[in-house]
């Protein structure tokens, strides 16, 4: 996904995020595309745990990264880049879930409970079934449970994100994390899980045209602005 990026550098020896970081700081706004590209798939990731809609997904997407380019100097590298970018990403998306609930005065998924046994009503262990099916059936689960422990999951066995990174991200303390990672999986019947997770990195996959899209987009915004 960075291969457009690396072109324009004429190099084949990927850049550190930290280097990225250094050279966009120095001027070449144009390399933040490596980052944008390096990390869709995450912030999609992060984004639709949340909001459960791929458009307001895309547009979090986008505030989160023209948000962590206007406040690249404040990066203090305590953190991992990539932790630090995804932290922005739920704030955002908190952020709007909370706008929402405001217009619309819809309570949030306190009843996702019930819809997990509909899934899993629906779901038979002994059934046979594609991966691509079983894909749509695990996201169907993940999307079903509640906020809280939707993205904990989301990051630790979709993204793959380590607890620590998990708990820096959300502001709890790993303890925290692995006990919600337990109840969530709990919410997920464990034969799906135990049979589909080798799939869940593939899972809410963003790629291709959406992710030309949004890094369209943000460059739109941040180019114009760097150069003035």
């Amino acid at each position: 996904m960075e291969a457009i990026a690396i072109e324009k550098l004429n190099t084949t020896v990927p850049l550190s995020d930290q280097e990225v970081v250094r050279r966009v700081l120095d001027g070449e706004t144009e390399l933040f595309e490596i980052i944008m590209r390096r990390y869709n798939q995450r912030l999609y990731r992060i984004a639709r745990a949340i909001l459960r809609d791929d458009a307001e997904a895309e547009d979090v997407m986008q505030d989160a990264y023209v948000r962590a380019f206007a406040h690249l100097t404040q990066f203090a590298g305590r953190a991992q880049f990539a932790t630090w970018l995804s932290r922005i990403a739920v704030h955002e998306a908190l952020a709007r879930v909370r706008r929402r609930q405001r217009i619309d005065q819809l309570a949030d998924t306190e009843d996702g409970g019930g819809n997990v046994n509909v899934i899993e009503s629906s779901l038979n262990p002994e059934e046979q079934t594609s991966v691509a099916e079983l894909g749509k059936a695990l996201e169907g689960a993940i999307l079903a449970i509640p906020e809280q422990y939707r993205l904990v999951v989301m990051m630790r066995d979709v993204e793959q994100m380590t607890t620590a990174e998990t708990a820096v991200a959300l502001d709890l303390t790993e303890q925290n994390v692995k006990v919600r990672l337990h109840r969530a999986r709990a919410l997920v019947r464990k034969e799906l899980f135990a049979r589909a997770g080798t799939e869940a990195p593939a899972a809410f996959g963003f790629m291709g045209v959406r992710c030309d899209r949004v890094v369209a987009r943000v460059l739109e915004q941040i180019l114009p602005a760097a150069r003035a």
